[in-house]
């Protein structure tokens, strides 16, 4: 076979760099912008904007779905070798560490709750209350 049996593809019908309108500015590539960014940090006024605090709508309280899922994920990683966030006696079972870390408000994990509107609320796992019916159902005191 020889070279001639073969088409080369060109690529002629790519489209062309929009041409910039007159009176637009083009954008230049420097380094400017970084400089400019950090004399502002300079200035002393390095706020960060504070979080707006929205009154919450769902309930403070964990449900049992949310539980569950969080004790498995964390177990998961606790068995992956993640750092643990308490102080262990003995204890082995990743799926105890993590009852134990929940527990304690350790897990750092946040629950997104979305609501019917499509908007969502996000709430801590130290900042939900978490009925104790681990000690229930093993009868504990």
């Amino acid at each position: 076979m020889a070279d001639e049996d073969y088409e080369i593809d060109t690529y002629e019908d790519e489209p062309q760099e929009p041409e910039p309108e007159e009176g637009a500015e083009e954008e230049l590539d420097n380094d400017n912008n970084e400089e400019a960014a950090d004399a502002v940090l300079a200035d002393g006024e390095d706020k960060e904007p504070e979080p707006i605090e929205r009154e919450r709508k769902t309930s403070k309280y964990m449900t049992k779905y949310e539980r569950a899922r969080i004790l498995g994920t964390r177990a998961l990683q606790i068995s992956m070798n993640a750092p643990v966030m308490v102080e262990l006696e003995g204890e082995t079972d990743p799926l105890e560490i993590a009852m134990k870390e929940l527990r304690q408000r350790k897990i750092p994990f946040t629950i997104r709750r979305y609501l019917p509107d499509g908007s969502y609320e996000d709430w801590g796992v130290d900042e939900l209350i978490v009925e104790d019916s681990w000690k229930r159902q093993v009868g504990g005191d």
